[in-house]
């Protein structure tokens, strides 16, 4: 047990430092202007059409940092910030998300993938939180209710592993083009960079502590097993 809260805390410390981080660049490279001076809407736009795809449409959402590619819909989602700033956080993001319906467009498996664990990982989220709580509760008379919460758990842990593939192709795309298609220069490059490459930290982050939450779920059922 001991262990496994070190493991918590350690998590949740490097996920607190890269929102940390994250946050700060992207402050800081949203201040900087991309050499064409377009906005996150029409870098959208542009990629979107440089990759071949006219059923997508690009859109305004509110919120901060709500950006994200909708497949039901076919629309890239940016948020106000990104949807009309010329900064090379909002290039970077605004590329990013289209990186993702070029996944779509194409069939990028780990995408599939990720599109067919929704509605496992729906229903999931819902109930695992409460079987587990019962589980744990009742660990040493009914350890079968404990065992079902971790196999619900095990599907959101699974649902984050596939993201990764999903997110670092999706900005791996972004930068590329964006460095084809002249959107960013030398210097923006690596700025647009190292904002993407942060943000990805995040999910690997999210990733090992689901992992580590997942591994202390099933050595409580270990150790109520054992008595």
């Amino acid at each position: 047990m001991f262990i496994g809260y070190i493991i918590f805390g350690v998590v949740a410390l490097v996920s607190w430092l890269i929102q940390r981080s994250l946050k700060s660049k992207f402050e800081r490279y949203s201040k900087i202007r991309v050499p064409n001076g377009m906005t996150g809407k029409e870098v959208a736009q542009k990629m979107l059409r440089d990759s071949g795809i006219t059923d997508v449409t690009v859109i305004s959402t509110s919120g901060h940092l709500t950006d994200h590619y909708n497949p039901l819909t076919k629309t890239v989602n940016l948020s106000e910030n990104v949807y009309g700033s010329n900064s090379v956080a909002a290039a970077a993001i605004a590329a990013h998300e289209c990186g993702h319906a070029v996944q779509h467009a194409f069939a990028y498996t780990p995408l599939k993938m990720r599109s067919a664990l929704v509605p496992v990982v729906s229903f999931a989220s819902n109930w695992m939180q409460w079987v587990l709580l019962a589980g744990i509760i009742f660990v040493n008379s009914f350890p079968q209710l404990l065992l079902a919460g971790i196999v619900l758990f095990a599907m959101t842990t699974l649902f984050s592993f596939v993201t990764l593939p999903v997110e670092i192709d999706a900005s791996k795309r972004a930068l590329a083009w964006l460095n084809g298609a002249g959107i960013t220069n030398y210097e923006t490059h690596d700025q647009a960079k190292d904002a993407l490459q942060t943000a990805a930290y995040t999910y690997v982050v999210a990733a090992l502590g689901s992992l580590a939450t997942l591994v202390y779920y099933i050595m409580i059922f270990m150790g109520g097993n054992r008595r």
